[in-house]
């Protein structure tokens, strides 16, 4: 695998494993009413998105470019962890707006 491929597919394992990390410290924060800090945690999930997204830009215009890349368990690896990150950080936004709501009431 090439050099840049990996710190591609690695770049999307960190950076949307930092998102998941930072989503889950955000519904913490919710549930003991912190949301200020909840919602910190928030963007900082979705500034580790943007990055990962870059990484996986960075391998889609390679590809769209004709220089193909053999896919191995870790390139498939990365791409789950992208797509849980994105599916938890939704369902964490909502939980803390549950939260907002019963501490409203």
């Amino acid at each position: 695998m090439e050099e840049q491929n990996l710190e591609a597919i690695m770049g999307l394992i960190m950076h949307s494993g930092n998102a998941k990390s930072d989503a889950m410290e955000a519904i913490a924060a919710a549930k003991k009413g912190a949301f200020e800090e909840a919602d910190q945690k928030i963007s900082a999930a979705e500034a580790s998105l943007v990055e990962a997204h870059h990484s996986q830009t960075n391998l889609l215009t390679k590809e769209a470019q004709g220089d193909h890349m053999t896919v191995t368990l870790l390139t498939v690896h990365s791409q789950d962890h992208l797509m849980t990150a994105i599916a938890f950080k939704d369902l964490a936004i909502e939980i803390i707006d549950l939260y907002r709501r019963m501490e409203a009431k």
